[in-house]
């Protein structure tokens, strides 16, 4: 049986942390993922998806504001004699120190098919980008940013119209699988981690709102990316008659008008045609401030231009 110690946070991980803890090859000693954060109008304290999951069912959880600071915790994790750390999406970054602490390595799960995207938004940046395709990989933790030695790969096909949130679900459904042969693989000695080459490096830097706005310049077929690769996360925006309208789901057409960008060409039942820098875009689906998602044309129906 491997031992493991699993770090992470958010949602993504919580099918690999599950498989882990109802597989009998693997003995999931310790949870280490991020302290309760004020949530809801209430700013009531919540826990993690992987601190709920491990609570459930009797893992032992410890929560570091910065692991790196915290000598109490690094010595709890040493006492546990592990064979493996395994983070995934865990947000903080591990010292030497911690890397040094299991059997074998400390293995990292990557939402993207490495060197390409490294850093924090692989998956939005991946869609914003117009990708056809990106993966999830494997590698051996250093301490630089996602560059250490790959273990495994598995590719995505990203189709045109596929959301963020398909492809956080698409990459946590396959990650679970990827992590068990590489851990044992590693164990094994059947599997020879490879350095990462340094062509085709780039980094998906963490997103910041102004990024999500739209500009209505940019093609018909840049905007769709970009509402499709922040879909709730947080959302593409525009605003119209000081309210922010954000852009649920949209749709490029093979045409164009005259008019200048951002300009409403025409409502019918099937959206809001709108001018880009080229082509027009079809707004379908909108959640306008103060309001929840609903059709284009209704919020269209309901203002006064």
């Amino acid at each position: 049986m491997i031992s493991i110690v699993f770090f992470g946070t958010p949602d993504i991980g919580l099918k690999s942390l599950e498989h882990f803890y109802n597989s009998d090859k693997f003995d999931v000693l310790a949870v280490v993922t991020q302290p309760d954060k004020p949530s809801g109008r209430g700013h009531k304290l919540t826990p993690s998806p992987i601190k709920q999951f491990a609570v459930e069912h009797g893992i032992k959880v410890f929560q570091p504001k910065s692991i790196r600071k915290e000598p109490e915790v690094i010595e709890a994790l040493r006492a546990l004699k592990p064979d493996f750390f395994v983070t995934f999406a865990f947000g903080q970054i591990l010292s030497q120190e911690v890397l040094d602490i299991p059997k074998y390595e400390t293995i990292n799960l990557h939402v993207s098919l490495l060197p390409k995207y490294r850093g924090a938004n692989p998956i939005q940046r991946a869609i914003m980008n117009g990708d056809k395709e990106t993966g999830i990989c494997t590698m051996i933790t250093e301490l630089g940013l996602d560059c250490g030695d790959i273990c495994l790969k598995y590719p995505i096909e990203i189709s045109k119209d596929m959301n963020c949130i398909e492809l956080f679900e698409i990459c946590a459904e396959k990650s679970p699988e990827l992590l068990e042969k590489t851990l044992e693989g590693l164990k094994e000695g059947t599997i020879k981690p490879v350095c990462q080459c340094e062509d085709g490096v780039c980094f998906a830097d963490k997103l910041k709102k102004e990024e999500c706005k739209i500009d209505w310049n940019n093609s018909a077929e840049e905007i769709h990316n970009l509402v499709r690769g922040v879909y709730k996360c947080p959302g593409a925006f525009f605003e119209f008659q000081g309210k922010i309208i954000k852009v649920m789901r949209t749709e490029p057409l093979d045409e164009d008008a005259e008019g200048k960008a951002g300009d409403f060409v025409r409502v019918s039942k099937s959206g809001i045609d709108v001018k880009t820098g080229k082509g027009l875009l079809r707004l379908i689906t909108v959640k306008p401030e103060g309001k929840g998602e609903m059709p284009a044309r209704d919020w269209a129906n309901g203002i006064k231009y």
